[in-house]
């Protein structure tokens, strides 16, 4: 597909639908309530920490913890370990039981603590050289794990282990772009620098536009369809993640119809146009 004609098309489908008001149902929702960034980089990590499983399921469980937690910084940072884990008993989100989500919560305190956010936690592991933020994220990652006392959880993946890691990579574009969707709050880290959260539906348009061959989507396919929308927007290669994958999620916007235009698209474009 020509580039520049695809550039066109996806800016007019981010002109038209990177709006506020088509977010809901996803849990970015819960970080409007926080205009304080050292508030809404602990809701952020929660929220997208649980966005498995049903849609209508995963916004009741975010609340929950949320609203248990109430003013989220100074609030976690007042709770002790056994006072997090009293707090979440019984606490289920389909694999997720209260001590997962408890551990994950003193993990989070006791990196914010000793680093003052979460952000300056992150960008403490970059290195200038590496291409993405998913080197940096690894160590993040392993890092509040061994400060919750574990070493892995499921809350958490790893992009050392291979695998897609949708969940951190949507925590980091909500965390890091700022516009009508993702309200950022970090300014330290470069949208250039972000991977696009490969879920099933991002998957499926990446295998209609011609990104991906893969079969799997792990992380080999995450950084293979970031690099195709970085030739498009290489300073911003997640700018498109929202709107691409509404389709389907709202059921105003179906996906057919988007699909079958990038089709038609594709087939008046030599194969060799585009390096994919």
């Amino acid at each position: 597909m020509d580039p520049t004609a695809l550039k066109e098309r996806l800016e007019d489908l981010y002109t038209r639908f990177n709006r506020r008001e088509l977010v809901h149902p996803d849990p970015l929702e819960f970080l409007y309530n926080y205009p304080e960034p050292m508030d809404r980089e602990i809701a952020g990590l929660i929220a997208s920490s649980l966005a498995y499983g049903r849609v209508g399921q995963i916004l009741k469980s975010v609340s929950i913890v949320l609203n248990k937690l109430g003013d989220l910084h100074k609030s976690l940072l007042k709770l002790s370990r056994s006072e997090l884990f009293d707090m979440f008993d019984g606490f289920r989100h389909r694999f997720t039981g209260g001590q997962e989500i408890a551990a994950l919560l003193f993990g989070v305190k006791k990196v914010i603590e000793d680093n003052g956010s979460l952000e300056r936690y992150l960008m403490s592991f970059i290195n200038p050289l590496d291409d993405t933020i998913s080197p940096a994220l690894s160590k993040f990652i392993r890092g509040i794990c061994a400060a919750s006392g574990v070493k892995s959880m499921y809350l958490l993946p790893d992009p050392a282990m291979g695998s897609a890691c949708k969940r951190p990579f949507l925590f980091l574009r909500w965390m890091v772009r700022c516009d009508q969707v993702d309200p950022g709050g970090w300014h330290g880290i470069q949208p250039s620098m972000l991977l696009v959260p490969v879920d099933t539906h991002m998957f499926k348009i990446a295998k209609h536009l011609g990104f991906t061959i893969r079969n799997q989507a792990d992380l080999k396919t995450a950084v293979e369809i970031t690099n195709k929308f970085k030739k498009i927007n290489p300073s911003d290669p997640a700018r498109y993640d929202f709107v691409l994958t509404r389709f389907g999620i709202r059921p105003e916007m179906d996906r057919s119809i988007l699909i079958s235009e990038l089709k038609k698209q594709r087939a008046r474009t030599p194969k060799d146009h585009f390096d994919c």
